[in-house]
């Protein structure tokens, strides 16, 4: 026999008190995955709560009736291009004598005109990225906030750690 063994006994001895230093070294070293688990819980909680702040309120009457004329812009610039050439078509003389009163606007005119749209349609598509409208494309929503989930409990950690209820329960 070895030196371990007429130290400590028989193997059924030496297996007993390798069990018995596993046990300890995971008491003494949390466990990575649940502290993952936490993490990710917390994590999920906090970000649960931040988008409840920002729900959007339920919409007026005078909210949709902006909303609706916010809509307009865009189907009218492109049915009022199509107007345009279907407008040169219909009347070159009259397009042409247009353009011309056009080109007389001046560049800085132009700069500003452009910006103002840009801007618009940048607003617009800011708003939409940021409130990220459902599915069936109507605003959600929200007449009072949920309560946050709460933060796990230091109490019932034991409860989820394998080492710690076999150590808890298991013969001393």
């Amino acid at each position: 026999m070895g030196v371990m063994s007429q130290i400590f006994g028989g193997p059924a001895t030496i297996a007993a008190l390798g069990g018995a230093a596993k046990e300890v070294a995971e008491v003494l070293t949390p466990s990575a995955t649940r502290r993952m688990e936490l993490s990710a819980q917390t994590q999920m909680a906090a970000l649960t709560q931040l988008g409840e702040e920002y729900q959007m309120p339920a919409l007026g009457w005078f909210d949709r009736f902006v909303n609706g004329l916010n809509r307009l812009p865009r189907p009218l610039l492109a049915f009022g291009t199509i107007g345009l050439f279907i407008y040169a078509m219909q009347d070159p003389a009259g397009f042409a004598a247009r353009m011309v009163g056009l080109n007389a606007v001046p560049e800085p005119l132009w700069w500003l005109l452009g910006a103002v749209v840009a801007f618009y349609f940048g607003a617009r598509e800011t708003y939409y990225f940021r409130n990220r409208l459902g599915q069936t494309g109507s605003a959600p929503t929200v007449d009072t906030p949920a309560a946050p989930n709460p933060a796990p409990n230091p109490a019932h950690l034991a409860d989820d750690n394998a080492a710690l209820r076999d150590w808890g329960g298991g013969d001393r």
